[in-house]
């Protein structure tokens, strides 16, 4: 089989005849004689289209055959083995993995032939796209000018072209080309090799372009340094449009909130750093001060200390007025009963209960579940995450039961 999803594939629409049907979980194995859709490899994801009118979202290769599979909870096989059918290709989807695989033929050359730095593997993803370069750092400088070149060939139209080899053809060994690279086991038939004229061949199972015209731009956006990987990540084509059409929608937003321009955009974000946290440490300051003085007004009581305190508050959690409060009181006896709030009023906050330790454990678990939460004891002190705050009164009357009936059993 010679798959038709490479360079003649600006044809939109193909006849060929079912192979085989297979039924599996979840829809059909299909194959057929020839296909227009790419299958998934070296890289690329497979392409999406139909088959008749049905849609196909996933291709795999497996030997020289290309599977595609068509979601299908029915029994009913929708192809006949010997069906000639109509095959037609997603062709944007098509296109944006053209640019991408081409884009990065390109910015792998490049590195390769300006700084002699290898790519061990890339992706090509949903958003962007890397290199993985075999180097422990790439210099804003080295960026700067791998895509200088790139869009100068760009610019240039230079020809994309695509030959066909017999395994054993003496031309693949050619120093000019990275075609001697390991094979998949289960390839088998001619090999094709992709050229950017002047620039680089490399064996390739992918779509491409058939000019660097077509990739309209490439742009390098950063470095990602990981564990024994340094990934590139770059955008070509209809991405590098689409990435400034999204920057500057934002920097629209930012002209308004921010009331000012682009130029101005850093230094009023710093500023409005700067009064944000002089913001959070006044308030924090004040948030401690109210803890105090709440501790303070309970501990008068210690004379004749409550059995329980519930103390609820509704201006989101916070935990340095929970810890204030806490380590200042001076009522070991009493059981006391926290809850804070999320300031949107989504039921959501924290719990926290301070007691002893028999009346924890007994009343900790739960309340916690009355609540919505996940939390566990430690002591004389249970902490949990809550969802359904609205239940606190019933928190309430449980806590109000459990003394009462303590009182009864004393007498």
């Amino acid at each position: 089989m010679v798959f038709k999803c490479q360079e003649d594939s600006f044809l939109r629409e193909f006849k060929t005849k079912v192979v085989s049907c297979e039924k599996i979980k979840g829809g059909f194995n299909v194959i057929l004689e020839d296909t227009v859709l790419f299958p998934e490899g070296g890289g690329q994801p497979s392409d999406h289209g139909r088959v008749n009118d049905r849609l196909v979202k996933s291709v795999i290769r497996k030997g020289a055959q290309a599977v595609h599979f068509i979601e299908d909870e029915t029994e009913s096989a929708p192809f006949a083995v010997g069906e000639e059918v109509s095959q037609s290709v997603d062709w944007d989807r098509r296109f944006d993995h053209m640019q991408q695989h081409s884009g990065q033929h390109l910015i792998t050359a490049i590195f390769d032939r300006e700084f002699q730095l290898n790519t061990k593997s890339w992706w090509l993803g949903t958003e962007s796209s890397y290199i993985d370069l075999d180097a422990k750092d790439v210099t804003r400088e080295q960026l700067e000018r791998v895509e200088k070149i790139c869009n100068q060939l760009i610019v240039d139209c230079t020809p994309v072209g695509v030959k066909v080899y017999e395994p054993n053809d003496p031309a693949l060994q050619s120093d000019v080309t990275r075609a001697t690279r390991g094979l998949p086991e289960d390839v088998t038939g001619p090999l094709r090799v992709v050229t950017i004229e002047g620039v680089e061949s490399n064996m390739c199972c992918g779509t491409h372009v058939r000019n660097l015209g077509q990739l309209q731009a490439v742009k390098l956006l950063s470095v990602e340094k990981a564990k024994n990987k340094c990934l590139v990540h770059f955008l070509v084509g209809g991405r590098v449009l689409r990435k400034l059409s999204e920057c500057y929608e934002r920097e629209v937003q930012f002209n308004s909130l921010l009331n000012g321009g682009p130029v101005a955009h850093v230094e009023l974000i710093k500023k409005l750093q700067s009064t944000v946290r002089g913001t959070q440490r006044v308030a924090k300051k004040l948030t401690t001060e109210l803890a105090a003085a709440e501790a303070e007004r309970l501990n008068k009581l210690q004379e004749n200390p409550p059995k329980y305190v519930f103390l609820h508050r509704c201006d989101g959690p916070d935990s340095d007025f929970v810890n204030t409060f806490l380590r200042l009181s001076k009522l070991p006896e009493t059981f006391i009963f926290l809850t804070n709030a999320d300031t949107d009023s989504n039921g959501k906050g924290q719990m926290v209960l301070q007691g002893k330790q028999e009346d924890i454990a007994k009343l900790g678990p739960e309340m916690c579940s009355l609540l919505d939460g996940k939390g566990n004891a430690k002591g004389t002190r249970f902490n949990a995450k809550v969802n359904k705050l609205k239940n606190v009164v019933l928190c309430e009357k449980l806590v109000q039961t459990h003394f009462s009936e303590e009182g009864l059993a004393e007498k």
